[in-house]
């Protein structure tokens, strides 16, 4: 029996009437399988196209990690100058990498982002250490004024006290620059000061600091209840142990830890993350002074591209339930005028 006389069968209908509408419905029936087909078939290929772009980027994406991890060994036992230069090549590569994985979220899952995010943050802290250890930093001047008998006389002042004449420890300009244990003082660095350095703040508390212009990295430790507001950074921004503080600053990537009530407002071109935080509230970055459009096309961030919504939580992955440990500052709540 054809497929005509099935359709008779089935649905009753007989003479020339009935033998146009069983056509009508076999043409309906054979175009609703076809348009099924083919929604399975662009499905597939769409799930192929994802695979193979997902296989390229974990390939690229491990084999260049691998570089930077085999570069940052190498500097182990290796002279100052070849220390530098390595260091310089494996920043550079990190940079490039993070670039990669911006331009590949798209296509790639929540798992397979998250793990290549933290791959990124272990090659960053392997770089601060190995930094630090290869090419240790100089102290700061101001940290030479120990004595009880000079903090009893020191007055209170905007700024760090001045290096004893007599000290050698001074701020290499080519090196690392920042404040550290300081309390209850307004700080500024200039552009000139910061332009391309690694910037390190530390044992901060009731401080207002203000960085002009575009560091390489921004560094952030044991800070309580600061407003701490920088200019566009190059790379990446690391918060550690910090409470009741505010931040606004743009960068590349966010990485928070160990940090409770405090209030960032961030652009920031990948995506953030934070761990072992609670209390975190973000909202868009608002300041503003007059250099700051020449500083990000310094610092090489796109201005019209910000995330600073897209928060990952590295204690939190409950698919589909948002992370009790940050929150969106309401529009009303935030904070729109920096200075007095």
């Amino acid at each position: 029996m054809d497929a005509m006389a099935e359709m008779s069968q089935e649905t009753g209908f007989t003479g020339e009437s009935g033998a146009v509408r069983i056509q009508e419905r076999l043409q309906k029936r054979h175009q609703a399988r076809a348009e099924d087909a083919e929604r399975r078939k662009e499905a597939k290929e769409r799930q192929t196209v994802a695979e193979e772009k997902g296989e390229y980027f974990s390939t690229t994406f491990n084999a260049e990690r691998a570089s930077i991890e085999e570069l940052l060994s190498s500097c182990s036992g290796a002279e100052r100058t070849a220390v530098s230069q390595k260091l310089e090549e494996a920043t550079n590569k990190t940079l490039q990498l993070q670039k990669f994985l911006n331009d590949s979220v798209l296509f790639l899952t929540q798992y397979e982002l998250r793990q290549a995010q933290a791959a990124l943050q272990k090659l960053q802290s392997s770089l601060t250490e190995v930094r630090e250890e290869a090419l240790p930093k100089k102290r700061f001047a101001f940290k030479a004024r120990t004595k009880a008998s000079d903090k009893a006389a020191a007055p209170v002042s905007d700024t760090p006290a001045p290096a004893d004449p007599g000290s050698t420890e001074v701020d290499s300009a080519s090196e690392q620059c920042g404040f550290s244990n300081m309390d209850n003082v307004s700080l500024t660095k200039t552009a000139e000061e910061v332009q391309k350095r690694d910037v390190l703040l530390t044992n901060l508390t009731n401080c207002k600091v203000r960085l002009f212009g575009s560091p390489s990295t921004l560094h952030l430790k044991h800070i309580d209840s600061c407003e701490i507001l920088c200019g566009p950074v190059s790379s990446s921004v690391f918060l550690d142990h910090c409470r009741n503080s505010t931040l606004a600053v743009p960068c590349q990537q966010l990485r928070t830890h160990n940090t409770t009530d405090t209030q960032v407002y961030l652009h920031v071109t990948s995506r953030a993350i934070i761990e072992d935080c609670r209390g975190v509230s973000f909202a868009p970055f608002s300041w503003s002074y007059p250099t700051l459009k020449e500083d990000f096309a310094v610092s090489g961030l796109d201005q019209e591209r910000n995330n600073w919504s897209q928060v990952d939580d590295f204690n939190w992955l409950a698919a589909g339930t948002p992370s009790p440990n940050w929150t969106v500052i309401p529009e009303a709540d935030r904070k729109t005028s920096w200075d007095p």
